[in-house]
């Protein structure tokens, strides 16, 4: 494991500086990908005249967004450099209704949106192919981001059930253009981009981009987090019916990873009966354990000497068209290596510590934080080769959009744990002793230079480095799928659209776990049927009304092991309870109304929909897997998107969602064992139904706008809102036996909600273009330095967001 020193950092900063490019500071000129004749024609040339800009289309986008029964929402690169957003999270955060999904293994620290409720970590795709690594994705090298909303396994495949999320890179164009952007701020804020296109003679061009990223965080004691990057992509056959483009993307991290602040209470500490929230401890707290204090936004719990998170991204892909009049054939080739390693604090044990005692949870002092370590190494690699063929003709009346696929991939992912002595053999966690060796600290006065040493187990004195666990305890994933899928948007009468989709995914995954009594492996093949059908009705050319329903599934160990899944395939040598798994479905319904107003430079959206899972795996009364969970999702999603007078431009909405646990299942509870009688468990239904489900916002608003006063000057401000998200929850029934072996559950007289509250959020911005090839502007993200939460987590902790954040960037280019 490595940790970047400021050696480190100066040295990287002097290599992107020698790239010597000269750059823009607004966007590059506007060109959509080459489409040819095939699919739809969203050549535009909008950027001049101030109209909104469209989304760049892909194979499979067989409609304008206006003709696609669909919510569709394009964050296009425009909003994604004046909001200053440097990561795929910071740029989803201006879209309603995404939250993000805290985690404590597989990818607790990477992207894990959630789309209408659902965990979308598996539905993040580049250019169109799926990219399922757990990574922190950067902003450098993406052009615009196409976020679908609803069940859409038709369009990407497995998983999905909320929507999918489809980066689109900046690749080659048809013209010279170079720009650089050197950025400085508050909290040692250091960035510098840079994007250079040159056209080698007629009919091909070469583009690169680069990265340099440094950073302290606002707000947040010792966390800091540096990465670098570059992506070169040639494109050759610009402008005829043959083209080839070649292109690589690197990225390089390196950061203290931070897991914010601990809950303040336990199911068996809280206080009172009924409904208890527990939000992290943040503020002001009157008693614990005889102490009072202050719990500052700024208390970081982890240690300097141990926590890390390193990762890199390898990227190669290998793209070859050729246009047959009106019918496209193009084929994607990619390779993709990432690999990950960290030791991420997760703040307290969920044992009473930070609260304090009582006589549910006795030998907990209070006041104190449990310092335990979640560790991990990992690396995946995917191959994929991706065939698509797609244009228009007609049939009598009818005129026909379409699109035809195939896909192949294999996927592998290995992982292990840092061996480190963890603490969990001592009971209670936090005494005289861990005190003392720094594996416990205070909640009010952390110290995250502490001199914590490893030592070679719990109770040893002996200092030992921390390495990785030996290769016999790593576990691997394999997959390879194989798919075909076809795409339809049949203009019936110039008022009226069909639009069909069907995919056909033949999965086959293998887990190897650990083998260090023994070797075994399991696996499991699932084929996978989605389908998707809408009807557009057209009112006028620039409005639409429209339904549609489409189905979305989700086969065990569908991510891998690269994140949290509730149906893995696990580790047990069971290959009976592995036969008996089941592909999670998903439909959902939808219907919404579309506009294009002022000549096409606003766009507005509405629409209502339903999602449902009746088969989620969930315990059974027998306490056995079963597939029968329920949950369901209604909402209201409103978007707008474009210019409303010269000089004045808009991006946001607002989304409603009404989530709710209809069945959770059971939860097994265990009666102690007394004379005569060995321990029992029983089954009570889960405290999860009836509940929303977690990590999602009932209410949620953003809006981005950008308004020119004058010639040279433009004014940008920001208000987001999310409501309050869940985590999870917990009750206290309990099991008993008397000596007859009678067994009784206690009623729960508490509920514990882990809960982060709402917030609002300001950003502001300020920009004078000194002259055509010049700009200076100044962002201030959380304008209010408003102390607010970003993620939940189901136990432990919450993640807390940056403070103000506030950075100049001076801009330069040549076009």
């Amino acid at each position: 494991m490595s940790l970047a020193t400021q050696t480190d950092r100066r040295m990287m900063f002097l290599a992107m500086s020698c790239i010597g490019f000269i750059a823009s500071p607004g966007r590059a000129a506007t060109v959509t990908e080459d489409s040819g004749e095939g699919g739809y024609d969203g050549d535009a040339e909008i950027v001049v005249t101030g109209q909104r800009e469209p989304p760049r289309i892909g194979a499979k986008d067989v409609a304008a967004p206006l003709d696609t029964p669909r919510s569709i929402v394009v964050v296009d690169s425009e909003t994604i450099r004046q909001t200053g957003s440097a990561t795929l999270a910071d740029a989803l955060r201006t879209v309603p209704g995404i939250t993000f999904g805290a985690a404590e293994g597989g990818n607790p620290i990477g992207d894990r949106p959630f789309i209408r409720g659902f965990d979308s970590q598996g539905g993040i795709y580049v250019d169109g192919a799926r990219d399922l690594a757990a990574q922190t994705r950067e902003t450098f090298a993406v052009d615009s981001i196409q976020v679908v909303r609803g069940s859409d396994s038709t369009l990407g495949g497995r998983g999905s059930a909320g929507g999918t999320i489809n980066i689109l890179s900046k690749l080659p164009q048809a013209e010279d253009f170079e720009s650089v952007a050197a950025s400085f701020g508050n909290a040692n804020y250091r960035r510098v981009t840079a994007d250079l296109n040159h056209r080698i003679g007629n009919h091909a061009a070469l583009r690169i981009e680069g990265l340099w990223h440094d950073q302290d965080v606002a707000g947040r004691d010792s966390i800091w987090q540096q990465r670098w990057g570059f992506a070169p992509s040639v494109t050759l056959g610009l402008g005829t019916p043959t083209r080839l483009t070649a292109s690589y993307y690197y990225l390089e991290s390196h950061e203290l990873p931070d897991s914010g602040l601990p809950y303040l209470y336990t199911i068996a500490n809280a206080p009172g009966t009924g409904e208890i929230p527990t939000r992290p401890a943040l503020g002001r707290v009157t008693t614990i354990s005889g102490q009072s204090g202050i719990v500052e936004r700024s208390n970081f719990y982890g240690l300097t000497d141990r926590d890390f998170r390193d990762s890199t991204t390898n990227q190669a892909t290998l793209r070859v068209e050729h246009d047959f009049g009106g019918i496209t054939l193009r084929n994607t080739a990619r390779f993709t290596a990432s690999r990950q390693a960290y030791s991420f604090l997760l703040p307290d044990d969920s044992t009473g510590n930070v609260y304090g005692t009582n006589a549910a949870s006795p030998g907990t002092a209070g006041g104190l934080v449990w310092r335990r370590a979640n560790t991990r190494y990992s690396h995946s690699e995917s191959i994929l080769d991706q065939t698509d063929l797609f244009g228009r003709f007609d049939t009598g009346g009818i005129k026909h959009s379409v699109s035809l696929g195939t896909e192949i991939s294999w996927e592998k992912a290995r992982r292990g744990a840092f061996v480190l002595a963890t603490g969990s053999t001592i009971s209670p966690r936090c005494n005289p002793a861990t005190i003392a060796l720094y594996d416990c600290t205070s909640l009010f006065d952390p110290n995250p230079s502490d001199p914590w040493v490893n030592y070679a187990s719990d109770t040893s004195s002996v200092p030992v480095p921390i390495v990785r666990g030996a290769p016999n305890s790593e576990t691997q994933n394999d997959a390879s799928t194989v798919s075909a899928y076809a795409f339809d948007s049949a203009t019936l009468l110039p008022q009226l659209i069909l639009n069909l989709g069907a995919r056909l995914d033949r999965f086959k995954s293998t887990i190897t776990p650990p083998f260090a009594s023994q070797a075994f492996q399991l696996s499991r093949t699932d084929s996978l049927f989605n389908w998707q059908a809408g009807l557009v009705f057209k009112p006028t050319p620039d409005t639409s009304l429209y339904a549609s329903y489409a189905t979305a599934a989700t086969p065990p160990n569908s991510l891998l092991g690269e994140g949290r899944e509730d149906n893995a395939l696990g580790v047990v040598d069971n290959p009976a309870l592995v036969r008996s798994l089941k592909v999670q479905k998903t439909r959902s319904y939808e219907a919404g109304a579309k506009a294009n107003l002022l000549h096409e430079r606003l766009a507005l959206g509405l629409a209502g929909f339903q999602t449902d899972i009746a088969n989620a795996r969930v315990t059974d009364a027998d306490n056995n897997a079963a597939f029968i969970g329920k949950s369901r999702i209604r909402g209201i999603e409103l978007t707008a998107s474009g210019t409303i007078l010269p000089g004045w431009t808009v991006f946001g909405g607002y989304t409603f969602l009404d989530t709710r646990i209809l069945d959770g299942g059971f939860t097994a509870l265990t009666a102690p064992a007394v004379s005569g009688q060995a321990a029992k468990i029983v089954l009570v239904p889960s405290v999860n139904s009836g509940k929303r489900m977690p990590q999602t916002a009932r209410n949620s608003f953003t809006l981005w706008t950008n308004v020119q006063p004058a010639r040279r000057v433009s004014l940008g401000a920001g208000a987001f809102y999310t409501s309050r998200q869940y985590g999870g929850y917990a009750d206290n029934r309990a099991a008993s036996q008397n000596a007859a072996g009678i067994v009784t559950v206690s009623p729960a007289t508490r509920i514990l909600l882990r809960e982060i509250p709402g917030y609002w959020r300001f950003d502001a911005r300020l920009a004078w273009q000194v002259t055509d090839s010049v700009e200076l502007s100044v962002n201030a993200q959380n304008l209010t330095d408003k102390a607010y939460f970003s993620q939940a987590y189901s136990s432990h902790y919450a993640t807390i967001a940056p403070g103000r954040t506030v950075f100049g960037t001076l801009s330069f280019k040549l076009q």
